[in-house]
């Protein structure tokens, strides 16, 4: 009987080592698939917080763009405002002294210290005059051709037909002729 016994145990000890070995080929069949899954899953996780920033630093490009965009609308509106003729030249020569103040409003830093952009533009255009239209049309290279006063009548072209009189013709004809002549002088 003893020696049943001791078979018994040794065959559980047999049994035993068998199914250890057998758990540890499986784990061991299953460990690269995990380490596998896991790389999967960190390139995963890295890939998409590249993608994060990437789009963080895409919105803040596009807040920057849409700050740009706001800040010279309105410089060149306050400009325009102002009667600048040469707006665009205005815009480059203050667009760098404007900036965005934390309460949102766009202040200048100019010779006079920190203003509002109102004040600052009205105090830039005084300086500047040549930035606003010419106050006198003519020059020394104007011609002295005579005068014409423009004819207040006009001519409606839906009156024109064939067959007009020679009367409404000559009208006709005459109102043409001013109206290329005021083009060509540029008025």
């Amino acid at each position: 009987m003893e020696e049943s016994t001791s078979d018994g145990t040794e065959l559980r000890s047999i049994v035993r080592g068998v199914i250890e070995e057998f758990v540890q080929a499986e784990q061991a069949k299953a460990e690269p698939a995990y380490k596998a899954e896991l790389l999967d899953e960190r390139k995963r996780r890295e890939h998409l917080e590249r993608r994060v920033d990437e789009l963080i630093q895409e919105n803040q490009r596009s807040r920057e763009l849409a700050e740009e965009a706001s800040r010279s609308t309105a410089i060149r509106s306050e400009l325009q405002r102002l009667g600048v003729a040469k707006v665009d030249l205005a815009y480059r020569a203050v667009k760098d002294d404007v900036q965005r103040a934390e309460d949102g409003r766009l202040t200048a830093h100019g010779t006079q210290g920190e203003m509002p952009l109102r004040d600052y533009l009205v105090h830039f255009v005084q300086e500047n005059p040549e930035l606003l239209p010419a106050r006198i049309a003519g020059g020394s290279g104007m011609g002295s051709g005579p005068k014409t006063a423009p004819n207040a009548g006009g001519f409606d072209l839906d009156k024109i037909r064939p067959g007009m009189s020679a009367e409404d013709m000559e009208k006709v004809r005459q109102e043409i002729s001013r109206v290329a002549n005021q083009a060509m002088r540029g008025q």
